[in-house]
């Protein structure tokens, strides 16, 4: 796929669109409003770093992907100003999660980064389906429609970078790296889940189901990707999409 072109084409379907209502206001619950705060902390990167380490068209589909994520932060702040609440600088877990991309090279940088995207498609999901606030769903549902295609998009640069095979050891590290981000997720966010009407159990069968399908995308594309189901109908939990 030409990445390039999708991301300019969106850029410019963006510009074009109206804002959310701002004015008719927001009602957050007080766990989900200091959730939706940390999460905007997340998106508001500048992505110094991982630009710094693409070069060519690969570096300019980067540039507009790192501009959405900017207004993903844009609208997440808009949103918890309609709900009366504020933006924080910072949180530890960023912190962390930032130090993490950028120990090494793009590589590691593409592995972390896809685990926050698949957090943050199950996340938003929530946001969107669980929060019984009409601009809430509608922030939710933009910023879900953008992760959606940020995950085959580093799908496939990660892809090219490992040849089509990770490797068991490096698929080992990555499932480590994704439990722990997990983990720090689950504990962090688990009441706002639940307000949300999402148990962490469902919440953490949801970023794996997701998650085996980026390693099987990762070596062999989409379409295989789109088959796997790692978990059976019958079991899945309750509350998993």
């Amino acid at each position: 796929m030409d990445w390039l072109r999708e991301f300019t084409t969106e850029a410019r379907r963006q510009r074009v669109r109206p804002e959310p209502e701002w004015g008719r206001g927001a009602r957050l619950d007080p766990e989900v409003a200091r959730s939706v705060q940390r999460f905007q902390v997340g998106e508001s990167g500048d992505g110094a770093n991982l630009l710094a380490k693409a070069g060519g068209r690969y570096r300019e589909a980067v540039v507009l992907f790192v501009a959405e994520e900017q207004n993903h932060a844009r609208l997440l702040a808009r949103l918890l100003a309609a709900a009366g609440s504020t933006t924080i600088d910072g949180h530890w877990s960023d912190a962390v999660f930032v130090r993490l991309r950028r120990a090494l090279g793009l590589r590691l940088e593409l592995m972390v980064l896809l685990i926050a995207e698949v957090v943050a498609l199950r996340y938003y999901r929530a946001l969107r389906d669980g929060s019984g606030d009409p601009l809430t769903s509608e922030v939710a549902a933009r910023i879900l429609a953008d992760e959606e295609r940020h995950v085959p998009f580093h799908c496939d640069r990660l892809r090219g970078e490992f040849g089509g095979t990770t490797g068991k050891a490096v698929e080992f590290g990555w499932r480590v790296l994704l439990a722990g981000a997990l983990a720090v997720v689950l504990l962090d966010h688990g009441r706002a889940l639940r307000r949300l009407g999402v148990t962490r159990i469902a919440f953490a069968a949801g970023v794996l189901s997701r998650f085996e399908r980026v390693l099987v995308d990762v070596h062999y594309g989409r379409k295989e990707s789109a088959q796997v189901r790692p978990f059976p109908r019958r079991a899945r939990p309750r509350g998993l999409v």
